[in-house]
């Protein structure tokens, strides 16, 4: 084969595809777009609050102890950062272990609910008081038992966040195809195998929902009992600045704490979704059933 040859044969060989990778980068960016749309109410609406908090402070000349202007409020977060990234941090490991702690507590409970009805009608009514007592009543207590400990922090949050799983998980459990399990009845499959290879899995979107509502849960429960646990100890988490600021009628800097912790609460449901769209991934779908 002569040099004409090669580069010929060199010249019409396969080509680049370049209408595909056009196309890919036009779904890239589409959907780049389309996110972007879809933020773009939230945006809005937190720039028209802005505005609006910006326009009753200065019309009404609020005092700024009463009410600090939104540039005052970001200052402040600004000069308090180093204070509030630690209790960002501590209120974070709070809040992550009570939610973590609370799932797989809760997930045991509704595996022991959704094997036996005497066992359910007779304790679940002393899961939904732990969701109805006020949890303010009874963090004075737990820190009498537990101390100004960060165990105590853990153990309000806990017990906040626990019914939302138990419910949810409970009902995934029980609450199966009729189809499915009348299949594994028939292949004669035993109780422990149609637990974890059926109920178990059809209560994997069950338990994502329970999760996402307890993630913001966490927050609340967590800031709590550092209201009071901050009070005895050198603990310092959101809850705790928060009460130390109100005293001294840092209204700027507590408007910041506060956005601290929704942000927060915003990033432990994150974390939840990408958790439930990854790892649990093969367990759900769009519609949160079983996949066929």
């Amino acid at each position: 084969m002569n040099p004409y040859d090669i580069e010929k044969s060199v010249s019409d060989g396969p080509e680049p595809n370049r209408d595909d990778a056009a196309s890919g980068l036009k779904d890239r960016l589409g959907a780049t777009v389309a996110t972007a749309v879809g933020w773009a109410p939230a945006v809005i609406v937190a720039g028209i609050a802005l505005l609006v908090w910006q326009f009753v402070a200065v019309a009404f000349e609020l005092p700024r102890a009463l009410l600090p202007r939104p540039a005052e409020v970001w200052q402040a977060a600004l000069e308090n950062r180093i204070v509030l990234l630690k209790a960002f941090a501590s209120t974070g490991i709070a809040a992550t272990s009570g939610l973590l702690t609370a799932i797989c507590i809760g997930s045991l409970i509704s595996v022991a609910f959704s094997q036996s009805r005497a066992i359910r009608v007779a304790f679940f009514p002393y899961v939904i008081f732990l969701q109805t007592v006020p949890i303010v009543a009874i963090t004075p207590l737990l820190i009498i038992w537990s101390g100004y400990q960060f165990r105590t922090v853990v153990i309000v949050t806990v017990i906040i966040c626990l019914f939302p799983i138990v419910n949810s998980v409970t009902a995934g459990l029980i609450t199966i195809d009729r189809q499915w399990a009348d299949l594994f009845s028939l292949y004669g499959t035993g109780r422990v195998k149609t637990l974890l290879r059926l109920r178990i899995p059809a209560a994997i979107p069950n338990l994502v929902l329970g999760a996402k509502t307890s993630s913001g849960l966490a927050v609340i429960g967590a800031i709590v009992a550092e209201f009071f646990v901050g009070n005895g100890t050198a603990y310092e988490g959101l809850g705790s600045l928060m009460a130390s600021w109100q005293a001294f009628l840092k209204t700027a800097a507590l408007i910041a704490a506060v956005f601290t912790s929704t942000l927060l609460g915003l990033i432990l449901f994150g974390l939840v979704d990408v958790v439930s769209r990854t790892l649990l991934r093969r367990w759900m779908n769009v519609s949160g059933t079983l996949p066929k």
